[in-house]
């Protein structure tokens, strides 16, 4: 704010050349000279003018904006810094040469993180060349062989099962019967296949490949009808047409005991513990225990027709049994147990046709799945503690037989007309994991090895199959559900911390560098 004199005028009216030596005049002279050094286009302006807004000039300009992917700023950090040290030592007389010794210990270190020595030369900070290579520690080889763990908000990539597409090996079996009916193979705990052929069973050794045959029937219009192996790998049941059960002794190859009661062939055997369940064309169950000269402990009665499937569940607590009737009855070990009763858990009509196919869930308790024969084409799963139907998949063909994997939450069909394949279903999705070819007619039997890795398939062509597939893994069969990958609990945890530690190491080598 201006001042007055004694006269009352204000400092703003005096003459210019007496306001020019003002302390005030004096620092706008300053600020004037400071203007024109930082822009050379300004022009001073008088007292009138100081508070007019001077327009902006607008100039045209532009950013450089490097490509951060295709530089090393480790090594743009490096040059940085070794050229302000070069500096220094050039405008620093009295500085001290390095040492021989300790320039060698620079380069070496230089060239185990940059791999190249030329490069500290030559390379050029912003310079648009090719990418140099990745020094060691940037490729960190062991974070990469880390499983990736799957989140939330990430893709997962799921691995695949690949299922071999074609058989491992095959048997002739001359002389198959061709009966729906019937079941005529089976796989022993001690990696043994017995397969019935006509009146003869013969024994296939896995391991080593060889095969014996147990016994021939030479009775007049008879021939094998079942066969079962016992819990102890040692012995085997086998059914006859002329309704009688045979008991031997696979090593030694000799009958121990004959079983009757039937008045029909008998078409199923099953095994529970010491107690051996048999299904006839007479409609009726007998459950023998093989132990006692009674053998008969008790009679199941409730099929109308042909009982041609038979089953003790897991834990051996239930009996499925499935009849030409189109009927699946589960009958509980507790009504087994008197000498003759009628009183099933459950009877299940659902099924359209005989019921043969029937498999027990491995991981799952009271989980049954059965098949239908050529008028119905379904799969069907039960639970039997409730007696719910808990899914049905129309397969388009005739069910033979099932079997569930051990390894895997997945059950195979075999199938007859009109591809006789094999198919590998997802449970519970019941989406078609595969597709197994080969046999040119119905697929009549399942079997599976002790350690669940192969299914033998016996079939009308004569043939027996075996195929692999239950540890297989990488690629994916055609509409395959993505199965889920299991990560490690500390898989994250672990990739942070070694993250963590070559950050560290390269920060520690780079400030190595720059001491020396």
């Amino acid at each position: 704010m201006p001042t007055k004199d004694g006269n009352g005028q204000g400092r703003l009216g005096e003459p210019e050349s007496e306001r020019t030596n003002t302390p005030s005049s004096r620092r706008l002279g300053l600020f004037i000279e400071r203007l024109e050094m930082a822009d050379p286009a300004y022009s001073p302006v008088s007292h009138a003018n100081v508070n007019r807004r001077i327009p902006r000039r607008e100039t045209q300009g532009d950013r450089f904006i490097p490509c951060r992917s295709s530089m090393d700023l480790n090594l743009a950090l490096f040059n940085l810094r070794e050229g302000t040290r070069e500096a220094k030592e050039n405008s620093t007389a009295n500085l001290e040469v390095a040492s021989p010794m300790k320039e060698q210990y620079r380069q070496k270190l230089a060239e185990s993180v940059f791999q190249e020595s030329a490069a500290l030369k030559s390379f050029k900070i912003l310079a648009f060349k090719k990418k140099p290579p990745l020094s060691p520690m940037a490729k960190e080889p062991v974070r990469e062989s880390l499983p990736i763990e799957s989140t939330a908000s990430s893709p997962r990539n799921f691995p695949y099962r690949h299922i071999p597409r074609a058989s491992d090996r095959v048997l002739d079996a001359p002389e198959l019967v061709d009966d729906y009916y019937l079941n005529l193979l089976d796989w022993s705990c001690k990696n043994v296949v017995a397969v019935a052929l006509g009146t003869t069973v013969y024994l296939w050794h896995a391991e080593t490949g060889a095969i014996h045959q147990l016994m021939s029937t030479s009775v007049e219009d008879d021939y094998v009808t079942s066969v079962a192996w016992a819990p102890d790998g040692n012995h085997i049941a086998l059914g006859f047409n002329n309704n009688e059960i045979q008991l031997w002794d696979a090593d030694l190859r000799i009958q121990m005991r004959r079983l009757t009661g039937h008045t029909g062939r008998v078409a199923s055997l099953t095994w529970n513990r010491s107690t051996l369940s048999s299904g006839g064309r007479d409609c009726n169950i007998i459950n023998h225990d093989v132990r006692i000269r009674d053998h008969i402990t008790s009679q199941l009665s409730g099929h109308n027709q042909e009982v041609c499937g038979l089953k003790w569940s897991v834990s051996g607590q239930q009996l499925a049994s499935g009849g030409n009737d189109n009927l699946l009855h589960i009958w509980d070990i507790a009504a087994t147990s008197s000498q003759s009763t009628s009183q099933f858990l459950h009877r299940f009509d659902a099924h359209q046709a005989a019921v043969k196919a029937l498999a027990w869930c491995p991981f799952q308790s009271n989980l049954l799945a059965s098949g239908g024969g050529t008028a119905d084409r379904c799969i069907r799963f039960w639970n039997t503690q409730t007696g719910a139907c808990l899914n049905t998949i129309d397969t388009h063909s005739q069910v033979c037989a099932l079997q569930w994997s051990q390894h895997q939450k997945e059950i195979l069909s075999s199938h007859g007309f009109s591809q006789f394949q094999l198919c590998v279903w997802k449970y519970p999705s019941m989406v078609k994991v595969a597709e197994l070819t080969g046999h040119t007619a119905r697929v009549l039997h399942l079997a599976q090895s002790p350690d669940g890795t192969t299914v033998v398939s016996a079939a009308a062509d004569e043939t027996l199959r075996f195929w692999k597939g239950a540890q297989e893994v990488v690629v994916a069969a055609e509409g395959c559900e993505a199965y889920e990958i299991k990560t490690h609990a500390y898989g994250a945890r672990c990739r942070q911390v070694i993250s963590i530690e070559a950050e560290k190491l390269s920060f520690y080598i780079l400030m190595q560098l720059l001491v020396i």
